[in-house]
């Protein structure tokens, strides 16, 4: 179960990718030609938009110092891949990433985006061998006081990443773990969320199984988790619901923007969400922290903070200026 505790250090597992953009009028026929209104290339993935979103949260934050760390598998250190990855992510920590040497590519994502109907076609592709158990012991074992840390997971790698929370609740009872629930067609992701202390569902994960709203998913989920503290699930424009298992009611988030906004970029925003919460939750545990709430009250005010950077993150393009956002 999550509690209010000084937790100095957060750890995002997942994949960072390279994305490519391409921004069309329209989505192309099959075996026709299209000119791209644009190109643009810039680091993704879960785990790395949102480091790219907390450290900006974070800055200037010298009462709660929180150490960022990316956990991921990179190609090789001197490769350009790995250069922009690093540039985007100044203020993380990198030394615990797993670096493919040999490996010049990093994981890459070519996203087509449809102007008329702001539509994502998106295929990837990733020759990196994916990290081990193994590896992911070796780099926990070498932090200072891993104890005092939150683990985030992205919801990929299913067996390898369980068998790295299964360590970790056994080698350090009083981590922290979050768990990202987002594809639906990856099989074990329930037994991640089983095994988290708070957990983030998709709308596609909730659709997929004949759910029709977050609160709905979230009522179901609260009977069969009985680990988790919170569970929160986002539902696009219509906000994100958070509860825990023993709350009388489900809490609803959402941000009712100016009417004049015009969505520009959907890219991300699910990771946007989930560092809106995390730095809600990470704020609240330091021993300088003001918060006096009760876990209802913090889940909450999380999700309504959470809801209203995804919100405003759609009407401008990538991550920057989170700060300002966040401020509205």
């Amino acid at each position: 179960m999550w509690e209010t505790r000084d937790i100095r250090r957060l750890v995002m597992v997942g994949a960072c990718y390279v994305d490519t953009i391409l921004s069309v009028p329209c989505f192309p026929q099959e075996d026709h030609k299209l000119r791209a209104s644009s190109l643009e290339r810039r680091r993704g993935g879960n785990v790395a938009n949102s480091l790219e979103v907390l450290q900006q949260l974070f800055d200037g934050e010298e009462d709660c110092p929180v150490e960022l760390v990316l956990l991921c598998v990179l190609p090789a250190k001197d490769s350009p891949g790995t250069k922009l990855v690093q540039a985007s992510l100044g203020h993380v920590n990198m030394t615990h990433c797993i670096y493919r040497e040999g490996h010049d590519e990093p994981a890459s994502s070519y996203i087509i985006r449809a102007i008329d109907t702001g539509s994502r076609t998106i295929v990837n592709c990733n020759d990196l061998p994916e990290m081990t158990f193994a590896e992911f012991k070796q780099q926990v074992e070498a932090m200072d006081d891993a104890k005092t840390t939150w683990f985030h997971f992205e919801g990929r790698e299913v067996e390898t990443s369980l068998a790295c929370m299964d360590w970790l609740r056994h080698k350090y009872p009083d981590v922290t773990l979050s768990a990202e629930i987002e594809k639906p067609n990856r099989e074990g992701l329930d037994r991640m969320a089983a095994a988290a202390d708070v957990v983030f569902f998709s709308k596609t994960w909730a659709e997929a199984r004949d759910f029709e709203s977050a609160g709905d998913l979230l009522e179901a989920q609260a009977e069969c988790l009985p680990q988790a503290s919170l569970l929160f699930c986002t539902w696009g424009a219509e906000g994100a619901d958070v509860c825990g298992p023993d709350w009388d009611t489900i809490c609803h988030a959402k941000w009712t923007n100016d009417p004049t906004d015009v969505v520009v970029d959907t890219i991300g925003a699910g990771d946007t969400f989930v560092a809106g919460v995390l730095w809600q939750m990470l704020i609240s545990s330091c021993p300088s922290s003001e918060f006096s709430l009760d876990e209802h009250d913090r889940g909450c005010q999380a999700a309504n903070f959470a809801t209203k950077l995804a919100t405003r993150k759609v009407f401008q393009h990538g991550f920057g200026n989170m700060v300002e956002l966040g401020s509205m």
